[in-house]
């Protein structure tokens, strides 16, 4: 080789290695979601900054490993996993390789998935087993079981089967992880994964795994208590056992600008649509740092007019004629009427809390929420223009605002009463025992169906009333009333 043509070679040599080392700091130090135009795509899969690019270094971030391993988790995991993510409920949509409440982000260099609003807000309703699933974006995850998900991916992570080799071995030939990625997997990466998968899920067993708190089954979450451990470090253990009992049901989410001012979450513990929604990204795994305000505010902007779907089955019009004025009589005070869809607030104790001893439902989520959580809160975000000013803790229950009442089953804020007609009954006359988590709607009664126990390649959730923090006890509004005024009401209710 000549030496003009060494030093040729040298230069280029130099060249790629500077390229490659700028590359390199390019592709660590980018943040890139992966953007939606359309609104509705937006919330489905848009970021809000819950993807846990901390999570490489430190426990904090949220639950679910990079996108190339969480794809693969379903492959390597199969036993545990037999109709993939779907098992637990999740929504998946033809041409997208994530489920609906998972949004994908380039952060340290690598692909990271997250959850978003969707995933707690987007649900499916049917007419009949044999229809296909409508899926309605904004009312409360019905189907989803977030805890056996959460539980799911912490133990796979952590299972011996998960490995670089394992790993490596199911990505794909073209458009898959970049070289950076593949060295990462290759040289430590599973390992320092497992070691922070295994220090977060020591620190949330207490409320995610074993059965000393009553599992939250099919949609339902326990806001409060992972937050606590995951964004405050508390110890859980050293918390008592009935404040660790706090599971409720999704809410809906849908036309939010006439609730500003009211009192927000099943206990009322904010009136401040903003706050309350800063506060769910929190739950849903983003942190004061990487939380993205920009997109979060597409969303709160989208849902602050979007409208509750309108019931789509036959209504007999004449008998929820004959229910208006009595709803007007017995309920309308503490939940306004239909108008509420179309702005219309009406009725004097509409979203302000009742008290417990007053309205007599289960008080474990009431308790969930204490003084020494809600000054937490207020340490968030300091001297930031997003810092929490609205919270405090009650004692009650929110009276709610009922439109699209029809797709909130199961009812009361634990979901403990499976349709609207048995709300009506006695406490002691409604059912013990019931399946959540099937979407067939039951148009007789005004909730979902309640009898089955499988469907569809899925296991639904017994749910006991006599289990701690599911009782079904009070609200005994409209039981005295005859069984023809009762229907009246519910078919009324139809028309929210």
């Amino acid at each position: 080789m000549s030496r003009r043509t060494f030093r040729v070679l040298a230069l280029l040599a130099l060249v790629v290695v500077g390229a490659g080392g700028v590359w390199a700091v390019v592709s660590i130090t980018t943040d890139r979601p992966v953007t939606y135009e359309p609104i509705e795509d937006h919330f489905k899969y848009g970021s809000i900054g819950s993807e846990p690019g901390g999570r490489l270094l430190s426990p904090i971030g949220g639950a679910l490993p990079p996108y190339w391993i969480f794809t693969a988790l379903p492959s390597i995991c199969s036993d545990r996993l037999p109709n993939g993510y779907a098992t637990f409920g999740f929504i998946t949509e033809e041409g997208h390789d994530l489920p609906i409440g998972v949004s994908r982000r380039r952060r340290l260099g690598i692909d990271q998935v997250g959850l978003n609003c969707a995933v707690c807000h987007t649900g499916t309703v049917r007419e009949t087993p044999d229809a296909p699933p409508e899926i309605v974006l904004g009312m409360p995850a019905n189907r989803l079981d977030l805890q056996a998900f959460v539980r799911f991916v912490l133990e796979c992570s952590l299972d011996n089967r998960v490995t670089a080799e394992a790993v490596i071995g199911r990505l794909p030939e073209e458009n898959g992880p970049s070289q950076f990625e593949r060295l990462l997997l290759r040289f430590g990466f599973i390992g320092r994964l497992k070691s922070t998968t295994l220090n977060l899920r020591n620190r949330i067993a207490p409320v995610i795994l074993g059965d000393d708190v009553p599992a939250w089954g099919r949609g339902r979450v326990d806001t409060f208590n992972p937050y606590k451990s995951v964004q405050f470090n508390w110890d859980l253990t050293a918390l008592p056992p009935d404040e660790l009992i706090g599971a409720s049901d999704y809410p809906s989410i849908w036309n939010q600008q006439p609730r500003e001012g009211m009192h927000l979450h099943w206990d009322g513990d904010n009136d401040s649509v903003d706050e309350r929604n800063l506060s769910a990204a929190l739950g849903a795994g983003v942190t004061p740092v990487t939380v993205d305000h920009d997109n979060l505010r597409r969303v709160r902007e989208w849902i602050w007019t979007l409208p509750a779907p309108r019931y789509p089955y036959q209504v007999d019009q004449a008998l929820a004629a004959r229910g208006e004025p009595l709803y007007q009589q017995l309920c309308a005070t503490c939940h306004a009427d239909h108008r509420f869809r179309d702005g219309v607030v009406s009725g004097a104790r509409v979203g302000q809390v009742e008290a417990i001893e007053t309205i007599g439902t289960d008080p474990y989520r009431l308790n969930s929420y204490t003084p020494a959580f809600a000054a937490n809160q207020y340490a968030l975000y300091p001297d930031s223009p997003y810092r929490f000013s609205h919270f405090r803790k009650t004692n009650g229950y929110a009276n709610h605002p009922l439109d699209g009442i029809w797709l909130r089953a199961p009812y009361l804020h634990n979901g403990s009463v499976p349709t609207m007609r048995a709300l009506l009954e006695p406490p002691e006359s409604r059912p013990v025992t019931f399946y959540r988590g099937y979407d067939v709607y039951d148009q007789v009664n005004l909730g979902f169906v309640s009898d089955v126990a499988a469907a569809d390649g899925q296991v639904f959730t017994l749910y006991d009333t006599r289990v701690p923090g599911n009782a079904s006890t009070g609200h005994v509004y409209g039981t005295t009333l005859p069984d023809d005024d009762k229907r009246a009401i519910v078919e009324y209710l139809k028309t929210f």
